[in-house]
């Protein structure tokens, strides 16, 4: 089994890593920020700002397993209307590409409203992506390291 480290970020370092993403964000003209549910909403808020986007939409996107096919079901538990997403250039925000299943279905639903997606995360876990043929549009690190985000409540953790 492969060495994972537990690597936990300041805000220093969040700070950091979407400033070195900025100027590759700033290739494209994005109409508004779609930001996944939960650890998408902070960095989509600060990225956002920098670019100076005042739409910021949200995705909550949860997965039901159908273990006799082997498949995770999306669902919608929260999505922007077609009519908000077609025709728009939407930059898709999430903390974390683990297996990139949130981040796969929230593209393919904006595509399929009409609208043209980007994505941008903070880490991008190649070697757990479910979809090989699939990356993020925009990353900062490439890791196979547990990332602590410092807006995220450790399981278990008391005090916190």
């Amino acid at each position: 089994m492969e060495n994972v480290d537990k690597i936990y970020l300041t805000w220093h370092d969040v700070d950091r890593l979407i400033g070195e993403l900025i100027p590759r964000l700033m290739t494209y003209n994005y109409d508004l920020v779609l930001a996944i549910t939960r650890g998408g909403i902070v960095p989509a808020a600060i990225i956002a700002e920098r670019l100076g986007i005042a739409q910021v939409l949200v995705a909550s996107v949860d997965f039901y397993e159908d273990e006799e096919h082997d498949l995770d079901w999306p669902v919608f538990m929260q999505f922007p209307a077609d009519s908000s997403l077609r025709g728009k250039t939407v930059l898709i925000v999430d903390d974390i590409w683990d297996r990139g299943k949130q981040a796969v279905n929230v593209t393919e639903r904006v595509k399929q409203a009409g609208g043209r997606p980007y994505s941008v995360v903070i880490h991008y876990k190649s070697q757990r992506s479910r979809f090989p043929d699939q990356s993020p549009d925009f990353f900062a690190v490439e890791t196979n390291d547990w990332i602590i985000y410092p807006w995220e409540v450790e399981r278990g953790a008391v005090g916190t």
